[in-house]
């Protein structure tokens, strides 16, 4: 059965089917859930931006340059939307591709490097293991750039380990795979920087440091694999320094980048081991492997392949540790290494110890999503949730529940098969049912939508825009509504209800909006409320929606 399986995932076919899997495990919250604050809505709303002004080059926020990260994504989302949607139909979907896409590409290079050394089909269980991970199969429904990144980093990264294990007398490696390598370092960095080539570079130094040589460095292909990185992040880091005069490196730099070297930027800090003690979690349902795979990493770590997974782990995971900020996709480039080690574990019996670690790693775990699933319906849903939530419930405490069992009975492939099937369909229930029915966490598109139904919305044509928002700047609302929305105070928004556009008021600004609509004699009329939670900084919001009663222009500018 082993060889025929050998026989079948051979070639392509084995990548493909890990990039299927992460299809699968991406596209319920690709196609499910609203538009997210606040990163995802920013990223989607400078994509917006770009293509309504065609500068591909210069990224801004409204009037605000969005100096953080290069252009990658935004191009990538640019030609998502233009093929696929309309810029106008403001559809998220469309900017998520990109996202769903990268994650594909993450399993399937995961796969097509593992192969070089553990065989087809422990290649596939590889690709498998990080294209249904939790965390990237979040990512890969939300439209930024963590799952693009890891899909080009791993590609770069599977490419190098094919590259050195053909020097040390695995498969042949030509020019394809040097290609590959120098492409997917090109694309990780015109997608988010120094990320990518730090990961390659920390690997190939940890490499000179446990053989003492370096021969394969040799063999990367380095005159033409430069003039290839180069041409793919020199025109338009040449087009940024010119359009803004050098300004975008000194903010991405010293306003994004350093801030998260030296402290909690953005109150994300968090004391080293963080990473570590949510990999279980945030690999479900896999994470029950872990310990076998670091302890069967460690005694195999003389043959080529696990020496490269542990090179490619190690020194990233550290400096990934050590930084004060933390967020928890941030080593999701190095899960490629995870998912090389956990599938090569499965191949020798297992120790006692690691087969109990792991199987209460897998009640443990399951045990997490099923309390989150119950805490998030008890405090945000209604009855129509309790049946989806139920259903989550029951199948990640069946994949906790079947892994460990399995996993006892020294059946580590069948835990992984089981937790698979099981593990992807609870994820799928969580992202495509249970959270998009939360409907308290969800102001944003509830407020679009009650504008549109009446007809308060500026894309409609029957009403003068910008709305004016008052209290309430989350850039979900600002993607919904357009770019000309006016982020101000209670004091604006009357004064916009005066020129004849709508406003909408956050309660906290409720009492300078009453005070200016009384002061100018203003007239308008509150046409709905929403009410729920800003789940990015916890606080109670009660939104109303006010109609101007004076005749709008119906040849005023449209937000």
């Amino acid at each position: 059965m082993d060889t025929r399986l050998d026989q079948w995932f051979r070639g392509l076919r084995g990548p493909a089917f890990a990039a299927l899997i992460a299809m699968l495990a991406g596209l319920p919250g690709l196609l499910a859930l609203p538009p997210l604050d606040r990163d995802e809505s920013r990223f989607a709303q400078a994509t917006v931006q770009m293509l309504e002004t065609r500068d591909l080059v210069k990224i801004n926020y409204q009037d605000q340059p969005r100096d953080k990260k290069p252009v990658g994504i935004h191009w990538l989302q640019a030609a998502s939307v233009s093929l696929l949607s309309n810029v106008e139909d403001r559809q998220i979907w469309a900017w998520r591709v990109p996202s769903l896409l990268g994650a594909m590409l993450a399993a399937a290079a995961c796969a097509w490097g593992a192969a070089a050394f553990l065989g087809p089909r422990g290649g596939v269980l590889a690709g498998v293991f990080l294209g249904a991970s939790f965390m990237l199969s979040t990512e890969a429904g939300i439209a930024k750039t963590d799952a693009v990144l890891c899909g080009t980093t791993t590609l770069a990264l599977a490419a190098m380990a094919r590259l050195y294990l053909a020097s040390r007398g695995g498969p042949p490696a030509g020019r394809r795979t040097k290609v590959l390598f120098w492409l997917g370092l090109g694309l990780a960095t015109l997608v988010k920087g120094p990320i990518g080539p730090m990961i390659a570079l920390l690997t190939g130094l940890g490499l000179w440091a446990w053989d003492r040589k370096a021969d394969w460095v040799k063999t990367l292909g380095w005159a033409w694999g430069l003039v290839i990185f180069v041409a793919i992040i020199g025109p338009w880091a040449v087009a940024i320094t010119v359009a803004t005069d050098g300004a975008f490196w000194g903010a991405a730099i010293g306003g994004d980048l350093a801030p998260k070297l030296v402290g909690g930027h953005e109150s994300h800090g968090a004391p080293p081991g963080l990473h570590f003690l949510l990999s279980p979690i945030l690999t479900f349902p896999f994470g029950f492997i872990l310990p076998a795979a670091l302890v069967a990493g460690w005694k195999a770590r003389n043959a080529p392949g696990i020496r490269f997974a542990l090179c490619w782990l190690i020194p990233a995971w550290l400096v990934f540790e050590l930084m004060p900020t933390k967020l928890v996709h941030y080593t999701l480039p190095t899960y490629g290494a995870l998912a090389w080690l956990a599938a090569a574990a499965c191949e020798p019996a297992l120790g006692r110890a690691t087969r109990f670690a792991g199987a209460g790693l897998a009640l443990v775990s399951a045990l997490v999503f099923c309390a989150l699933s119950v805490m998030a319906v008890s405090r945000y849903g209604t009855a129509d949730n309790v049946f989806p939530a139920a259903i989550a419930v029951a199948l990640y405490a069946s994949a906790g529940l079947v892994a460990a069992v399995l996993l006892l009975r020294q059946a580590p492939k069948a835990a992984l098969l089981a937790s698979a099937c099981l593990g992807l369909a609870a994820h799928g229930v969580l992202a495509g049912l249970v959270v998009p029915g939360l409907k308290p966490l969800m102001l944003s598109s509830r407020t679009a939508r009650a504008m549109k139904s009446e007809g308060l919305a500026p894309r409609t044509g029957l009403m003068p825009g910008p709305v004016t928002v008052a209290g309430y700047a989350e850039p979900s609302l600002v993607f919904a509504l357009g770019t000309t929305t006016e982020l101000a105070d209670g004091a604006a928004a009357a004064e916009a209800l005066s020129e004849g556009r709508p406003a909408i008021v956050e309660s906290r600004q409720q009492a300078a909006f009453d005070a200016a609509m009384q002061q100018g004699q203003i007239k308008a009329r509150a046409v709905g409320q929403v009410d729920g939670l800003n789940y990015s900084n916890g606080d109670k919001t009660m939104l109303r929606l006010y109609r101007p009663l004076k005749t709008p222009n119906p040849q005023a500018p449209h937000g």
